[in-house]
């Protein structure tokens, strides 16, 4: 007997790296999540899938990874980079046993360790996965065992784009992205940031009163019909940006703001949104806070891996946590197999609680509920070294041990349980207090009227061109100049400006995308396209190969192009 319905969304995202850099942002950003944490997962899900056992996981990928993931040049990279470990540690096996050194007896055991996993993770991804990972999530997604979800092109930051045209182009250009890549559409989506915003009324030019739809209007216009957000939404009370967390850019210590005021609902099941029929769902608090958090979480255990401490000469990371307090100094080196004995623990538990969330809900209202946790993919493996192995054992206890607990992707959720009430929900994020400081502050204020200039400068342009022209070289600019719009309204470069994680590397960033785009705006309205230094622009930024810069062309004030009109049921 069910006792009610568990999903795990993984979300993955990484700015555009191409050609931007090595080290210490840049592509190796992209190959460290490739070897710690992507070729992993794949790993787990086929490895499960050999078992009998379909994984049911919700992989979102940000168009833009996805990009990334399949293009050549960063393929190739990838294997460079694995080489490039492969040598750095085999120079570990020749220095040690070294008497003068403590303990390198077992350093060598490390260093035959990790020369192991590099050579596996290499025979991998060129002989198992053919240098393509998209190629396989989407043979997974083909079998049944994850479901992938879509987002923003270039994850730009929803609530703070200034026209309706934009914001449909980010989400539009990310479905057909995910479509052209994966097969077929997104049913669900990851708001970039988790930042949502109502509709509104203002004024417009004509002096009248307008009304700008709400962002799940713009989901529905795409055929999305599904997004997740933070428990403080759903909830109300202390939302999770008031804590501190483990993220995909480390440790951010947020600055408390006062609790919003309890709702009344909670996260025990998905509801509709009033504007469009599209649902919501909030993550668990307790089951996403037993992995998410820095002080309690499993990931700070003093078993498992250190992230911040390498070797000196190999890069490689041979030493544990030991404890939060402990100076890196003085860390104890790493133990594999004690790593796995806890995540055998971990895994113990968190499926028990799990359990324990849905039987006691249930017991206490008479009906089934959902546990639905949402995770940065990154943090597993990534960050938290063991954090996929974690995955893969959670699944399997679920599949042997637990069967009344019932494994869902998101989409198989609302089709299966649809909701059955409307909600609205506040302006909101998971950064800062739940709202949208991380983005927007006295750092990144100077950004936004950039990226609105840059907007309808955009629009402006294509609407000047309604058909494609006949001019292939004018065409080529066009399109180039709508991938560098969407790659200068991407969430990141602010974020890592607010976080100080990379403030000067996404400063320039930021800025070289604004200039690539202004200069190929200048050559279009100039009407003189130079064929070079647009080839040169294009061999860089040359994600969303398929894009059609008429996405831009203007809408009319305060309407978005609609289906056929779709409300909630509440609604109707």
């Amino acid at each position: 007997m069910s006792v009610g319905q568990f999903v795990f969304m993984l979300h993955s995202h990484l700015p555009y790296y191409r050609m931007a850099g090595m080290w210490p942002f840049g592509e190796e950003n992209l190959y460290e999540c490739m070897a710690e944490t992507y070729v992993p997962l794949l790993n787990a899900i086929s490895e499960l899938y050999d078992e009998g056992i379909k994984a049911k996981l919700t992989v979102g990928i940000t168009p833009i990874l996805a990009e990334q993931l399949n293009d050549e040049h960063l393929q190739n990279g990838f294997v460079e980079y694995i080489d490039s470990r492969i040598a750095s540690v085999s120079k570990d096996l020749e220095r040690y046993p070294d008497p003068k050194v403590a303990h390198s007896q077992h350093l060598k055991y490390l260093a035959k360790y990790y020369f192991d996993w590099w050579n596996k993770l290499r025979n991998d991804f060129v002989n198992k996965y053919e240098k393509n990972l998209i190629k396989y999530f989407k043979k997974y997604q083909d079998l049944g065992c994850i479901e992938i979800t879509t987002s923003g092109a270039t994850h730009g930051f929803s609530p703070l784009l200034a026209t309706d045209s934009n914001l449909n182009a980010q989400f539009k250009v990310g479905q057909d992205t995910t479509k052209r890549l994966f097969g077929k559409k997104a049913m669900g989506a990851w708001l970039p940031e988790c930042a949502y915003r109502q509709g509104y009324e203002y004024v417009g030019k004509d002096g009248k009163k307008h009304w700008r739809p709400a962002i799940e209007v713009t989901l529905q216009n795409n055929d999305i019909q599904y997004f997740f957000t933070e428990s403080h939404v759903i909830e109300g009370g202390n939302s999770i940006g008031n804590r501190r967390v483990i993220g995909m850019y480390g440790n951010i210590e947020y600055i408390p703001l006062p609790d919003r005021p309890a709702t009344g609902y909670d996260t025990y099941s998905a509801y509709w949104l009033p504007d469009a029929q599209v649902a919501v769902m909030g993550r668990n608090d307790r089951a996403g806070y037993q992995v998410w958090s820095a002080a309690d979480g499993y990931p700070g255990d003093g078993c498992f891996r250190e992230f911040h401490k390498k070797d000196d000469k190999s890069g490689m990371h041979y030493w544990r946590i030991t404890s939060p307090t402990t100076d890196l100094g003085d860390k104890m080196l790493y133990d594999p197999v004690l790593a796995m004995n806890k995540v055998n623990e971990n895994s113990d538990h968190y499926t028990t609680l799990i359990y324990h969330l849905l039987n006691d809900y249930k017991l206490g209202t008479g009906k089934e509920g959902l546990v639905m946790v949402s995770f940065d993919t990154e943090l597993f493996g990534h960050w938290w070294f063991e954090g996929v192995e974690f995955i893969k054992q959670v699944i399997k206890k679920f599949h042997d041990y637990l069967p009344e607990v019932e494994r869902l992707t998101a989409g198989e959720y609302i089709t299966k349980y649809p909701p059955k009430e409307a909600i609205q929900i506040p302006e909101s994020s998971w950064g800062q207090g739940g709202h949208f400081y991380v983005w927007m502050n006295h750092l990144t204020e100077w950004m936004w009227p950039i990226i609105h200039s840059c907007e309808k400068r955009m629009s402006a342009i294509a609407d000047k061109y309604p058909d494609i022209p006949d001019n292939k070289l004018l065409h080529r600019a066009l399109n180039q100049l709508a991938r560098e719009n969407l790659l200068l309204q991407s969430s990141d470069w602010p974020f890592l400006i607010t976080t100080w994680q990379a403030k000067d590397y996404a400063t320039d960033r930021f800025n070289e995308h604004v200039d690539r785009f202004s200069f190929i705006a200048d050559m279009i309205e100039s009407g003189c396209i130079d064929e070079s230094k647009l080839r040169e622009i294009e061999s860089i930024d040359n994600c969303f190969p398929v894009i059609d810069y008429r996405v831009y062309q203007s809408i009319e004030e305060g309407v978005i192009p609609q289906q056929e009109k779709k409300l909630a049921p509440l609604y109707q």
